[in-house]
């Protein structure tokens, strides 16, 4: 699929000519407009997850398909539900917000009913603000002539969206932020991997489409390039890689350096941006008892084998203490649960060259499970040196690798290792968030896994790790997936980064209550939930639970409750 140039061209024209009328169109017409592309979305689901699994290599009776409907239609879904009911509310949809001691907003997005507890028992999620700023939210919703339901007035923008390849949801969840949080019209370009989808959205966004107010393009990176240098182009934002940021906003690597030292770029308009993370899970020790070894060892192989580990927060770095005694029982279990995992198509490009080179760097990398044509084997790196710039720790492998880093602690006023039976969460802590902030690549996504007792006795410490962590997905028991699926807390980097090394990027999306100034979202959940979440790759219903969490986001009801809720308890 190749958009041609003068297609390309009058596409955008189109958007161009239509860029401040869309300021202008009022809160309920947008709520129809919504509704509308709610009820495409249900016409095209099944054929969407069909369409995608065949590019991935997922049979139809697999319970993988349910990943799928997972990571497209059910989180855009949800993520149109959750903005219909913010803007139904005029943006006055309430939420808790709290202070805390040193002054920073919090606000809890989740849960925020009795149907969300019982969908997700324990699990807590918070968007924290930028320090210094409060929870205000949805600012083009604010200063226009309300009464008649319109949305702040000023001249129009269009913005080039350059969609994931990987997770189907990313390129209809880019444009929706676009489209209603930041107010501008979208010129969405699919990626060549997943283009499939991209006649579902054109169907299922037809009513947003036909009002000139999105357009669907396709190609590789010369379509792309030629979007942004068009002049009617105001604002770009990308899913992807920050080779690709680089390219657009520095150009050419011939001479980018130098660009880069003197502040010269290659194109200067706003440009948001998603570029990966290479994930640390922290792991805090602790009594862990042997079932719960064994849960967390499943926990970590689903973080890393989910949607083949063609995920940017896929779990990447493990860390943990060599004073942790049941550290080598712990690390024996996540070897043998990665054996266990089924072998997966590498279906992303470049994933055999990527995969090649992390053996080459480290040849006692040990391969798990199966193997065979087009699969890249989940593998275990043991004993990664916990050096910054070290290979593991500064690439994105993106593909099923595992890096294990053991920490050393030294004692920080003597300077010496510290006695395995003085280790405790506290000075894991200490250790191991400033290793995460400094030596891994990325701000994206991270995880602490802390057993509920020791998050008790050390609740300072933990806290305080939570607020130290400079990443803009915290996952604490839950891997970061569960932030980008819930929709309502922010999606993207830490704020920041330096466009000359752009890292994880800049910028969120999703943010369903539209909040002003957030920095970082974080999610909390049990230790060892009741119920095994659906992001495990080897859920027994996963189908079944992909499909019915579609019906109830589309139209929640107790009914389509406790059908998912029958589903997930057999997982």
């Amino acid at each position: 699929m190749h958009t041609e140039t003068d297609d390309l061209v009058a596409k955008i024209e189109r958007l161009h000519a239509k860029k401040d009328a869309w300021t202008k169109v009022g809160v309920d017409a947008r709520v129809t407009l919504l509704e509308k592309v709610q009820g495409g979305l249900e016409k095209v689901a099944h054929a969407w997850v069909a369409a995608v699994c065949k590019v991935k290599g997922i049979e139809p009776d697999s319970q993988l398909v349910g990943e799928e409907w997972l990571a497209g239609p059910v989180t855009t879904q949800r993520n149109i539900r959750l903005l219909l009911e913010t803007l139904r509310s005029q943006g006055e949809r309430r939420v808790k917000t709290t202070k805390r001691p040193d002054g920073q907003w919090v606000a809890t997005v989740f849960p925020l009913s009795t149907m969300d507890r019982l969908m997700l028992g324990g699990v807590r999620a918070e968007v924290w603000m930028t320090p210094g700023e409060t929870p205000a939210r949805g600012r083009i919703y604010r200063g226009g002539d309300t009464e008649a339901g319109r949305v702040a007035l000023g001249e129009g923008r269009v913005s080039l969206v350059l969609g994931g390849g990987n997770v189907s949801s990313i390129p209809p969840m880019d444009v929706l932020y676009k489209l209603f949080a930041e107010n501008e019209v979208v010129l969405l370009k699919m990626n060549p991997v997943n283009e499939v989808v991209g006649p579902f959205l054109e169907e299922a966004f037809a009513p947003l489409i036909t009002e000139g107010y999105l357009e669907i393009v396709y190609g590789g990176a010369d379509v792309g390039a030629a979007a942004a240098k068009s002049e009617h182009v105001g604002s770009l934002h990308v899913t992807g890689s920050d080779r690709t940021y680089d390219a657009i906003v520095w150009g050419a690597p011939e001479g980018r350096e130098e660009r880069k030292q003197k502040n010269e770029k290659a194109n200067d308009k706003p440009f948001s941006a998603e570029l990966g993370c290479v994930t640390p899970i922290l792991v805090v020790p602790g009594p862990w008892s042997d079932r719960d070894i064994r849960y967390q060892a499943r926990h970590i192989a689903a973080m890393v084998t989910q949607n083949g580990s063609f995920n940017c927060n896929a779990a990447k770095v493990l860390v943990v203490a060599r004073g942790w005694l049941q550290r080598e029982l712990f690390l024996e279990e996540v070897e043998r649960a990665l054996a266990k995992a089924a072998p997966r198509k590498a279906y992303y490009p470049g994933a055999q060259d990527r995969f090649m080179k992390f053996r080459d760097a480290y040849p006692n990398a040990k391969e798990l499970g199966e193997t065979g044509d087009g699969v890249v084997p989940w593998t275990l790196i043991h004993d990664v040196p916990a050096k910054k710039g070290e290979y593991a720790l500064t690439n994105e492998a993106f593909c099923g690798v595992l890096a294990v880093v053991t920490l050393d602690l030294q004692d920080t006023v003597v300077g010496k290792t510290v006695d395995p039976v003085f280790v405790t969460p506290a000075h894991f802590l200490a250790h191991a968030v400033p290793f995460a902030n400094d030596s891994c690549w990325g701000t994206l996504s991270c995880t602490l896994l802390v057993h509920p007792e020791t998050q008790r006795v050390n609740a300072a410490a933990v806290d305080k790790a939570v607020a130290d962590l400079r990443y803009g997905g915290i996952g604490v028991n839950c891997w970061p997936g569960l932030i980008y699926g819930l929709a309502s807390p922010t999606w993207g980097a830490f704020p920041g980064a330096d466009p000359k090394d752009i890292t994880s990027g800049e910028g969120v999306v999703h943010n369903t209550f539209l909040f002003d100034h957030p920095q970082k979202s974080v999610v909390y959940a049990p230790f060892r939930p009741p119920v095994i979440p659906p992001y495990f790759s080897d859920h027994r219903r996963l189908k079944d639970v992909g499909e019915r969490l579609f019906a109830f986001e589309r139209e929640p009801t107790w009914g389509r409750l406790l059908s998912v809720a029958a589903a997930a308890a057999r997982g």
